[in-house]
């Protein structure tokens, strides 16, 4: 018995370790402990987040903590953009800030499936009960994937994100301090009266042009079918009414058809 003493020590130790390094951080939504270290150590930013600041960026702007609020996504630029309207009237929004995003996971394309790695692409709302202040990223919302054209297609996904840090299976992470700034607007905006903040998600910067390098992709159609709200955005500057009809993402109008869903948030 004491000849395998040594053996079951060694496979403790492996066991361990293998616990320690890559399940543990796996749970907790890294994809190694390397990546949990990096992460934790990105939240030691240079200046403490202070609301005087941003109050101050944003009457500079010509808003205020409150407006509504409205956030794009692009992937392949890597891009989040906030966008603002003031929640009295209905006017066009206008850009506020541009966010590098620190990193996200997968490649061009939707996400289909638990596990897969993928960032999603597409059209979300986020309510109140979507935001997370106690978020082990510092600060997170919840993107309500599946949403009900992802349903539709039998994808699947759980706590999808935009948060802070620097790390991603699946969500979008832009640092503590861009998460700062965002939530805070976002959370604001709900408060306020706005009771969902639309996310859009796109795969890259939705031109003719850009598309054109495409047209033989898995993607193309579906691609083509977000790029029609983007163009309703870019037309009239204000987010349009997301629904789906059967299969199909259908805006505006076209969402008041008999059995077609809308795109909503945890209510």
């Amino acid at each position: 018995m004491r000849s395998f003493l040594p053996y079951l020590i060694g496979l403790s130790f492996v066991l361990t370790v293998w616990l320690g390094g890559f399940v543990w951080p796996m749970s907790q939504g890294y994809y190694s402990i390397v990546d949990l270290v990096k992460d934790r150590t990105n939240r030691a930013y240079t200046r403490p987040y202070d609301r005087d600041v941003l109050r101050a960026d944003l009457v500079a702007g010509g808003f205020r903590l409150g407006d509504k609020a409205f956030i794009r996504i692009f992937k392949r630029e890597s891009r989040l953009e906030l966008w603002m309207s003031p929640q009295e009237g209905g006017g066009k929004f206008e850009l506020f800030r541009v966010y590098d995003i620190c990193n996200f996971s997968g490649n061009l394309g939707p996400k289909l499936q638990e596990g897969d790695r993928q960032s999603p692409e597409g059209f979300y709302q986020v309510a109140a009960s979507q935001m997370n202040p106690n978020s082990r990223h510092h600060l997170s919302f919840n993107l309500a994937f599946p949403n009900a054209f992802d349903r539709a297609h039998d994808r699947t996904g759980t706590f999808l994100m935009i948060h802070g840090g620097c790390s991603s299976i699946g969500c979008y992470a832009v640092t503590d301090e861009k998460v700062d700034e965002i939530y805070a607007i976002v959370e604001a905006a709900q408060n306020r009266g706005q009771s969902e903040v639309p996310v859009h998600i796109f795969p890259f910067e939705m031109s003719d042009d850009t598309l054109a390098e495409f047209t033989t992709h898995r993607w193309a159609d579906y691609w083509q079918n977000l790029k029609t709200g983007f163009d309703l955005f870019e037309q009239e500057k204000v987010p349009p009414l997301v629904g789906v009809c059967e299969t199909t993402y259908v805006f505006n109008e076209d969402t008041k058809q008999a059995g077609c869903q809308m795109v909503a948030g945890w209510g």
